[in-house]
């Protein structure tokens, strides 16, 4: 296929020669056992060892990178299912570390107040010199209702910190960023496009707005070296899913289980490699063939 104008995007290339091809050496080929290896990643929501962020902090370290995490105990203390010791959660990063020379760190903010996003990602960075990887994979839950029940209130709750910390997060992360490859945004959504989520207005509004921006901020943060992409993780147990909300599901998961936390945490952690590094603008699901 000919693309209209590639010879002005490479140098010494006339308009009527034949596009180059590159291929990777063999050593390019194979996989390194460490692929984020003096890489740093920032993973917000990683309060609860039963929670998505905790899977994809472990794999990150697994990986080889440095890793901060962002938690907020108040918010698991309001919800069914509890908070967790916090310091536990930081070690069991901690034993997933692969490399020697990586750590593991983290702070507690409210991500609702507008300059958390600047003091997370700060702190991150004063802590390891550098951000290579931001996974905002924290979430508001609660504080919801049918259209009837919903106010401007709960709109805004759930805004704030679904939608508008993730995006201030994706900012401060650019600004820091130096253009060197290997930089990576990942956003979470819910599959609100896939189907209804009843008593969800707040939170389907505010998920699936990232899930649309997608595109529009990977645009943007191309040319910064920045690949940005968004994952639906599908029906997770990560400690919500009663026993009356699973046995419906089960028909429609073709692999006869829901999903585990490290399930979606594989594709995240994939998706922070260069491996990935020509993703971008996409929103991925990991939800093991999950059909409504």
């Amino acid at each position: 296929m000919r693309v209209p104008g590639l010879s002005a995007m490479v140098p010494g290339m006339e308009r009527d020669d034949p596009v180059p091809v590159e291929h990777p050496s063999v050593d390019g080929l194979a996989r390194d056992p460490l692929p984020l290896r003096g890489r740093t990643a920032l993973v917000t929501g990683v309060s609860r060892r039963e929670g998505i962020g905790f899977a994809v902090a472990r794999r990150l370290a697994a990986y080889g990178a440095n890793v901060f995490c962002h938690h907020y105990r108040p918010h698991d203390e309001e919800q069914p299912w509890g908070p967790d010791d916090v310091a536990a959660v930081l070690d069991g990063v901690r034993e997933a570390l692969a490399d020697p020379a990586a750590r593991v760190s983290g702070l507690s903010a409210d991500l609702a107040d507008p300059d958390a996003p600047r003091r997370v990602v700060a702190a991150a960075a004063a802590e390891f010199g550098r951000v290579d990887v931001l996974v905002a994979n924290h979430a508001r839950s609660g504080g919801d209702g049918r259209l009837p029940e919903v106010d401007a209130a709960m709109l805004d709750g759930h805004w704030v910190v679904n939608t508008r910390s993730a995006l201030l997060l994706a900012k401060e992360f650019a600004a820091r960023h130096d253009g060197r490859e290997g930089g990576r945004v990942v956003f979470m959504t819910s599959g609100q496009v896939r189907g209804p989520m009843p008593g969800e207005i707040c939170y389907a509004a505010a998920k699936g707005a990232l899930a649309a921006i997608t595109p529009s901020v990977a645009s943007e943060l191309a040319r910064q070296n920045i690949t940005v992409n968004t994952v639906n993780p599908g029906p997770v147990q990560t400690g919500y899913l009663t026993r009356d909300a699973l046995d419906p599901l089960m028909p429609m998961l073709p692999f006869g289980r829901y999903g585990f936390p490290d399930d979606p945490a594989r594709l995240v952690s994939w998706l922070a490699t260069d491996e990935a590094r020509w993703i971008t603008g996409q929103v991925v699901s990991s939800e093991g063939g999950f059909t409504l």
